[in-house]
């Protein structure tokens, strides 16, 4: 009988090496947007659909407002985001993109076809694999 509490016998562990080693082929890409991993996201979010709650934002991204709103701040320096109050409800934040922040898009448009080509795998790969992370974290 196999020793279940082998690390080879885990799926959670080539699970966590692949997490660290996309964000690790992400780094250099988004360095060269001056973007974070968690900034980049936000922004894909925003690029969606400009003018968001910070909540809306989380609950998207399944991030903390302890987290994001730090954060929002360093975005906000860098002057890709602008964060405004409601115009509903004055105790609401909501977060729009800047000028620059809307033309980093196009920067940034590159990025998915580079992961993909700097890790060597294809379309059909990456979609299987997102189709089996979704099965399991959509339950």
């Amino acid at each position: 009988m196999k020793d279940q509490l082998h690390i080879s016998e885990q799926v959670c562990f080539p699970v966590y090496v692949f997490a660290k080693e996309i964000i690790n082929h992400y780094r250099p890409l988004l360095e060269a947007v001056h973007l974070t991993y968690p900034q980049y996201l936000v922004m894909m979010v925003l690029w969606e659909q400009d003018e968001q709650a910070v909540n809306q934002i989380g609950d998207k991204l399944q991030l903390d407002s302890g987290t994001l709103t730090p954060l929002l701040k360093r975005m906000e320096q860098k002057n890709f985001v602008a964060r405004i109050r409601s115009k509903i409800d004055e105790r609401s934040v909501n977060i729009i993109l800047t000028e620059e922040g809307k033309a980093l898009k196009e920067q940034a448009a590159s990025i998915p076809g580079q992961l993909m080509e700097s890790m060597h795998l294809s379309l059909e790969d990456l979609l299987v694999l997102k189709n089996i992370i979704l099965k399991i974290t959509q339950k």
